[in-house]
């Protein structure tokens, strides 16, 4: 069976068109399916865990969203062994999606999901914070810079603006270059987690210590891009079993505006004050809160987080 989560507020009002295609579509090719509209923040979330606990092996679920609402499902859903994740992106974002190869064209999106046999199977994220509350990310979670352009971001005028304008992703670039000036730095104390195969065959966990001062970002990718596109690093895939970590510190915040096109190029990796590294997990402490965000979803003020990767969790139909 399908059962469509439908955000209508995605794409600041263009869901609701997309959602009428997709109705035509299925209607005309005798589709049988189930169809739920989010009501309101975390009601993804709810009506994922209520589909995922209905007594069926096979529950293809549909997002009709954005990352948010993709986030709200992934964090809903209870058994990720009998669930098979849609994707029809409507969201400014959109960075679950193009990590994924997942086109905006909703006929050909939904032809993908219809005509889906074993599909993809992709790890997931998951943070833990220092009260030990867990929520799962699909793209992205990082502290710093990058989170409090998310945390602004939800409530943006400039978005909204944007978004009207059918350029919505641009409103992240914006409030990063307004932020990096008036955001503080921090000392952060970080454990990276690697694992190793011995000659006996058994792995070993290695642990590398790191100290970033003056750290404006870390961000731990799933997929390549955040923020509209932004490909913090380009080496990240969702199927290795890793997290691909980018940091960038000890430099003057005003050389890393100068270097910001670099990143937004994906052509960061070596330069002066970024650190890329594939790690299965990591753990760090910050002499002070920072914003910890998870897929853009603001999830709070945070001195000690840990990061870890669930290998082939989900499975994707494309």
């Amino acid at each position: 069976m399908y059962y469509f989560i439908v955000n209508y507020t995605g794409g600041s009002g263009k869901a609701r068109k997309t959602w009428n295609r997709v109705h035509f579509l299925l209607k005309e090719k005798g589709i049988e399916y189930k169809a739920y509209a989010t009501k309101r923040a975390g009601h993804a979330g709810e009506l994922a865990k209520n589909i995922s606990e209905i007594d069926d092996d096979d529950i293809r679920l549909i997002v009709v969203g954005g990352d948010g609402t993709i986030n709200e499902v992934l964090n809903g859903i209870t058994d990720f062994s009998k669930v098979r994740l849609g994707l029809i992106p409507t969201g400014s974002g959109n960075d679950f999606s193009r990590g994924l190869g997942i086109t905006k064209n909703t006929d050909q999106a939904l032809d993908i999901i219809l005509s889906s046999v074993e599909g993809k199977t992709i790890d997931i994220g998951e943070v833990t914070t220092g009260d030990g509350k867990k929520r799962y990310f699909g793209i992205s979670s990082g502290i710093g810079l990058d989170a409090i352009v998310c945390k602004k971001n939800d409530s943006s005028k400039v978005k909204k603006i944007l978004n009207k304008l059918g350029i919505g992703s641009l409103s992240y670039i914006v409030l990063t270059i307004t932020t990096l000036f008036s955001m503080e730095t921090y000392d952060v104390k970080v454990k990276l987690k690697y694992s190793e195969m011995e000659e006996d065959g058994d792995k070993a966990v290695l642990v590398e210590e790191k100290h970033f001062d003056k750290l404006i970002f870390l961000v731990a990718m799933n997929f390549f891009a955040e923020g509209g596109g932004v490909p913090m690093n380009p080496n990240a895939t969702a199927d290795d079993g890793l997290l691909s970590i980018c940091a960038v510190a000890g430099i003057p915040k005003w050389k890393t505006f100068f270097k910001l096109p670099l990143l937004t190029k994906g052509k960061h990796e070596g330069k002066k004050g970024f650190v890329l590294k594939d790690v299965e997990g990591l753990v760090f402490d910050a002499d002070r809160p920072m914003v910890l965000h998870a897929d853009g979803e603001y999830i709070g003020d945070e001195t000690h987080i840990e990061m870890n990767v669930i290998r082939n969790a989900i499975n994707v139909m494309i």
